[in-house]
Formats: C-alpha cells, structure tokens, sequence
C-alpha cells in the first residue's frame, strides 16, 4: 500500500539531487558537523534534493552503522525541505533490504539503489533482487545503474519489466555512456519515469530528451551553477541552461581525472568545506593533478587564501 503522499513525493524528485560527499576528520573518523554544515549549504546554494552514501559517499569504506548514522543525519538535519534520498544498495541482498527498510522507517523521501557491484548478477537475478527489494517498502524506488562500476548494465528490458511490475520504482540514475541506451529507457519506461543522469557531461542532454534531473558530483562543489542550469531549463530558458553547461564543463572534466571522490574531496578541503581525507583503499589524487584542481577551481570559486590576499 502507497503512502498516501506517494505521488506528490514522486514530482518532488526533480532537479539537482546533490550526492553528498561523507566528510571524515583527521583521525578517519565521520565529521558529523561538517555533514551538516555541507547539507545546510546545500539547501541555502538551491540544491533540489540531498542524497547520501551513494557513490560518491564511499559507502563502501562505511561500516553499517556508519551508513545508518549518515542517513539519520541527513534527513535530521534536511527536516523536510527538499527530498532525502539516500543510496541504500549493496553487493549483499539482505543489507540492501535492511538499509532502504530502514530508510522508510527514517523517513526518506525515496531510496537509491544500485546495482549489485562485484558479483555480475544476471538480468534475470537482478529483475528479482530489485522486486524484492520494492515489495518491501513503500517509498519510491530509483534504481542506480552505473556499469561502469558494477559490471553489469540493467537492461533496458528489464527496468521496464520492473517499472511494470512495481508502482514504487519510479526511477532510474543512469551512469550510462550509451546515450542510445538512455532515450529508450524513456521509450520503454513511459515519459513520465524520473530519468537522472550520473553523468556529469550529459546533464544537461538528458534533461532535453526529458530527464528529471541529476545527481551530479560536481554540485559537491558548485551547487548553485548545477541548480541554476536545471532551473534555467524548467523555466524554459534553454540558451542559460546550455551556457551553463558549457561552463561547467572544464570542471566536470577536472573533477574525474581520479577516481570519485577523490578529486572532489581534494577540492572540497582547498574551499575549507571539509577536511581533504579518504579511506584507503581510496586516496586524494596525486600533487600535480591537486595543482590542476586548485588551477580549475579558482576560475569557479573564491578559495580561502584568495579572499587574503
């Protein structure tokens, strides 16, 4: 049974959904007062939505409880003033079950989950982990589908499959280079299916097929350009939207010369919004890719030691 508010929450999801990077402190430890101060900047630079412990949150370097933890700060802190929607997928079907259970239970607007990484599931295996996974909640369900780090890409037959069969998967997050593949999700899935690019470069090209929106690493960094590109557009203002597209484009570029989010932490920590730390075995990227960072991100953003000078 839907909840009652389901379909309002559904047209809520839209826009920029800023996935969130999981600040540490020194020691390695979660900086839960940077988190919050990064979600309240967020929402103040117009950010339309907040997602954590999706990719971009190393939800792979968290325990459990570390995860758990996140998500109870996020909608805490977001206390209904955009849509929450965390990333509750996992390798493990039963750690997938109980996080996006458990984020119903917490009160998040939808769940994001991805495809299983590491173990290759077959189109078949997946069709029924995600059924399972929707029949045990009501929230709205986005399946995350980036195969470039899963190894498997969902098929476009079976998100279809499963859009059919389950009311609540409402979505997909597509990190998908196959922009063929892309437009016949709309095809296939019905216009009205929430279509998010993952990719930064086909943010804005997605939106022009009918996309819904984003969830977009670089808003981690300039979170009022991405919003404002997607307002741009929804206003119908399309020359804005592709000018910004564009400038956004050298930093986009930057940002993914390392694996996410160590480029993005590294940035982060030279704006003073978090302290520059990953856990291994993901590491900032080296000096000179630094150099190239801070280079690019000074033609965004005022840095600290510029405001000094």
């Amino acid at each position: 049974m839907m909840a009652k508010n389901f379909e309002e929450t559904v047209q809520r999801l839209r826009g920029s959904i800023a996935p969130i990077v999981t600040p540490f402190d020194e020691q390695g430890n979660i900086d839960e007062q940077a988190l919050v101060d990064l979600i309240e900047w967020h929402i103040a630079s117009g950010s339309h939505g907040i997602s954590v412990t999706g990719t971009t949150g190393e939800p792979s370097s968290l325990t459990l409880q570390e995860r758990e933890r996140v998500m109870e700060i996020a909608i805490q802190t977001v206390r209904g003033r955009v849509p929450v929607v965390p990333g509750t997928g996992s390798t493990n079907h039963d750690e997938t079950m109980h996080l996006t259970k458990l984020a119903q239970e917490m009160g998040a607007d939808a769940a994001m989950v991805i495809v299983p990484y590491y173990n290759k599931p077959s189109q078949h295996a997946l069709y029924k982990h995600f059924k399972t996974v929707a029949d045990a909640v009501d929230i709205p369900i986005i399946i995350y589908n980036i195969p470039g780090r899963t190894a498997v890409n969902m098929e476009v037959k079976t998100l279809a499959r499963l859009n059919e069969d389950c009311k609540n998967i409402v979505g997909v997050k597509e990190s998908n280079k196959d922009f063929e593949h892309v437009n016949r999700v709309l095809l296939y899935c019905g216009r009205d299916f929430r279509l998010f690019s993952g990719i930064e470069l086909l943010c804005y090209p997605m939106l022009a097929i009918g996309g819904s929106g984003s969830v977009c690493a670089t808003a981690n960094v300039t979170p009022d350009k991405v919003a404002e590109m997607h307002n741009a557009w929804f206003e119908g203002d399309v020359e804005r939207a592709q000018q910004l597209h564009y400038e956004l484009m050298p930093l986009n570029d930057v940002l993914f010369k390392d694996t996410n989010p160590a480029p993005l932490k590294a940035a982060l920590g030279m704006m003073g919004k978090i302290t520059p730390k990953l856990r291994l075995p993901m590491d900032l990227p080296s000096e000179e890719l630094q150099q190239e960072i801070r280079s690019v991100l000074e033609t965004y953003v005022t840095l600290p030691e510029q405001v000094n000078k």
